[in-house]
């Protein structure tokens, strides 16, 4: 079946999911991203390639940080950036999803980056939006946060470089954890050596082992020996569901303390995608110790963020 977000000639056209993309097209967006990283240095923070662009950022859900880097992302590729206002939106009042994209449509914009509560809404805005439009998938539901995965994977590779001989543990509610589908998949086309999840059997997913991870339900044993330790942010709505007794009770059993740490490679990264719930998920000390790179993380945003609006707008008839 063909590729939606591909291609013809099998270049990015939509950049929805990790699912469906080669190593190659990692590769190639993280190479990408590493020749914008040192932008934030100079003194104008600019280049002209997607100049007399529109990009419009659509997002359902509330979400500083992955907006503010799309938008600044956009901003340094010199295109012209509009941030729907959802609350007041037309959608809002009535109208429907495929009204509000065929309006602005008619507005001759370029690209959607979308936001949404609704899993799969980001495919289905690109299955019916017009051929030159690129759909750019900033989170939707349960299912995917595929520009977060790039930052992360950018992260690692930046202090780590080959992941061939990585073991990588992800920490927190692989269950609803869009970002977590995403990095799984991501480490393990990058060829990862290890991907373990740890977490309560109530926040695994049943079969989780088919994802291509080893499961581990206490941070003792996951642990042990590895070179990157991911946590993943714990929804208060998590309490309240009967899939876990208490935050105190979480962070006793599945905190990262620094003497858990301690099991974990001398060398380890700490990275979390934010935001963080300090002393529920992760130990202030720790968060602001000298192996966590979670602020790098959001640094590297911006750059991964440049690179995939960058490649899908290529694939479009844009020269680079």
């Amino acid at each position: 079946m063909k590729n939606l977000q591909l291609n013809t000639e099998g270049k990015l056209k939509h950049f929805l999911s990790i699912d469906g993309l080669n190593k190659e097209i990692l590769t190639e967006i993280l190479d990408t991203a590493e020749s914008f990283s040192s932008m934030s240095e100079q003194r104008v923070k600019k280049v002209p390639l997607l100049r007399g662009k529109t990009i419009v950022n659509l997002f359902f859900e509330n979400s500083t940080r992955t907006r503010t880097t799309f938008e600044l992302a956009a901003t340094r590729l010199s295109a012209d950036v509009l941030s729907m206002n959802i609350a007041t939106s037309a959608t809002s009042k009535g109208e429907s999803l495929l009204d509000t994209i065929r309006n602005l449509e008619a507005m001759h914009v370029d690209m959607f980056v979308v936001r949404h509560a609704i899993s799969g809404a980001g495919h289905f805005i690109a299955q019916n939006t017009a051929p030159h439009i690129s759909v750019i998938n900033a989170g939707d539901g349960q299912h995917a946060h595929p520009t977060q995965a790039m930052l992360d994977m950018f992260t690692i590779r930046q202090h780590k470089h080959d992941f061939s001989e990585l073991k990588v543990a992800i920490i927190g509610d692989i269950l609803h954890s869009r970002v977590a589908r995403s990095q799984i998949q991501a480490l393990n086309t990058l060829g990862t050596k290890e991907v373990r999840v740890i977490a309560p059997k109530t926040l695994l997913p049943s079969h989780v082992e088919s994802l291509g991870v080893s499961a581990f339900n206490t941070l003792e044993e996951g642990l042990k020996g590895v070179d990157v330790v991911i946590m993943l942010r714990l929804q208060k709505e998590r309490m309240t569901s009967a899939l876990l007794p208490s935050e105190r009770e979480y962070f006793k059993c599945f905190g990262l303390t620094e003497e858990r740490l301690k099991l974990a490679k001398s060398n380890a990264i700490v990275m979390h995608p934010g935001p963080i719930n300090r002393g529920v998920e992760i130990e202030s000390s720790i968060a602001d110790g000298p192996q966590s790179v979670i602020l790098q993380q959001v640094s590297n945003g911006i750059a991964v963020r440049m690179a995939i609006m960058s490649l899908t707008m290529q694939s479009n008839g844009e020269p680079l």
